[in-house]
């Protein structure tokens, strides 16, 4: 077991990671406080999705292609961008919808899968967070890597992602959050739109 060891500081760090703020922590808030607790632990398996893609990707080395292709991560880049300036515009447009609103278990489920979807795509949206991985993986790998090794880097990245997303989604899910959110639902829809949509900008513009 100890050949495994080297886990442990790539799971501080995925930790350290997921932590900071940014448009995933926002978007997680942002559902859980204003749809449900179900609708926020949804975008929370999607974000840990998002995270097990791009561990399966820096484990396959397509960050070479991302360096050595500078036109690939630049679409890419652009596309993740357009991605969060569209989100933070929808975001923006909400700040006057109702807030929580009563749906039938069919209506639930469809919310569900749309929250996840969403949850995907703007863990997605930033290619920087596959270079993080990557940058990640080069500084604690051995030089021989254990068998089985990439596989549990995916489900690592996937249960740290969706566990912390998961426990900010159930509370900020509670009545005492959800009636604080309606409240300043205005202010709060500003806010993420605005940091969302200014973390797209500088996407785009930092080519």
């Amino acid at each position: 077991m100890t050949e495994y060891l080297f886990l442990l500081p790539i799971s501080i760090s995925l930790v350290l990671g997921v932590m900071s703020p940014g448009p995933s922590f926002i978007l997680i808030a942002q559902t859980a406080a204003s749809k449900s607790r179900a609708d926020g632990i949804a975008a929370a398996v999607g974000m840990g999705v998002g995270a097990a893609m791009f561990a399966i990707i820096a484990s396959a080395g397509l960050y070479v292609v991302l360096e050595t292709v500078p036109w690939v991560y630049l679409m890419v880049k652009l596309l993740g961008g357009l991605y969060l300036c569209f989100l933070a515009y929808r975001i923006w447009g909400s700040a006057h919808a109702s807030v929580v609103q009563k749906t039938d278990n069919k209506d639930q489920r469809r919310g569900a899968v749309h929250s996840f979807v969403v949850g995907l795509a703007t863990q997605l949206s930033n290619p920087k967070t596959a270079i993080a991985f990557v940058g990640i993986f080069a500084a604690f790998l051995p030089t021989e890597v254990p068998s089985y090794s990439y596989g549990i880097f995916c489900l690592l990245a996937f249960t740290i992602d969706t566990g912390w997303y998961s426990l900010v989604a159930i509370v900020l899910s509670t009545r005492k959050a959800q009636a604080a959110y309606a409240k300043y639902n205005l202010y709060i829809c500003r806010a993420a739109g605005g940091f969302i949509g200014l973390m797209g900008l500088k996407l785009i513009s930092n080519q």
